[in-house]
């Protein structure tokens, strides 16, 4: 059973994460699974690898969010994003992608699962204007930081956080960044039963 199954996993760790938001997160797997026979939206196909990998992967980044507001840049299935939102209901996610099969799946995900801390949206991130700055910008998906940094400033205030989940510690990438940013803290995460390594870089805007 994927409750149990999760329940095991949360347990190796100190995350703190409700009966109603396993159950939550539990459905967005089983929506991702149904979907993704069709849309393709990850190369994940087993529910209780999406588990590991999807699901704790994202979670483990929740308790160094600093700020209510967010922008999950280049989302693809929702990630880390949904499992973000579902953990801190108190916080909003933008969800952003310029995919229009990606863009269905998630307006999907956030009326059947009534999210309504996510505001989705369908844009590349160099043309999205956010009305209000954003306190972070969160993604797994980009290339390098230097392009996460030069692609997505004008979506966060100076003092604002820069989010990068990273695997190995990327030495190279942090040394080749621009004087626009500072190195706040570069945290190791621990993903119970996921092979390699997973760190999360935290870049302030100058």
């Amino acid at each position: 059973m994927l409750l149990t199954r999760l329940q095991q996993l949360l347990q190796q760790t100190e995350l703190d994460i409700s009966t109603a938001q396993q159950r939550q997160l539990i459905d967005f797997v089983e929506l991702l699974v149904k979907w993704n026979k069709a849309y393709n939206l990850t190369s994940v196909r087993d529910p209780e690898q999406m588990l590991v990998k999807h699901i704790v992967d994202s979670l483990v980044v929740s308790p160094h969010l600093i700020g209510q507001r967010f922008i999950d840049v280049g989302t693809g299935a929702g990630l880390p994003g949904i499992p973000l939102a579902i953990a801190n209901p108190d916080s909003h996610f933008v969800l952003l992608d310029s995919l229009g099969k990606r863009i269905r799946f998630l307006t999907h995900v956030k009326s059947t699962l009534k999210l309504n801390n996510i505001t989705v949206v369908q844009s590349r991130v160099e043309d999205h204007q956010p009305e209000i700055k954003l306190d972070g910008v969160i993604s797994r998906a980009f290339a390098s930081m230097n392009d996460m940094v030069n692609w997505c400033s004008h979506l966060i205030e100076p003092k604002s956080r820069f989010f990068a989940l990273k695997g190995l510690y990327p030495q190279e990438e942090i040394e080749a960044l621009g004087d626009s940013v500072t190195v706040a803290a570069v945290q190791r995460l621990e993903v119970p039963e996921l092979t390699g390594e997973r760190h999360l870089v935290i870049l302030e805007k100058r």
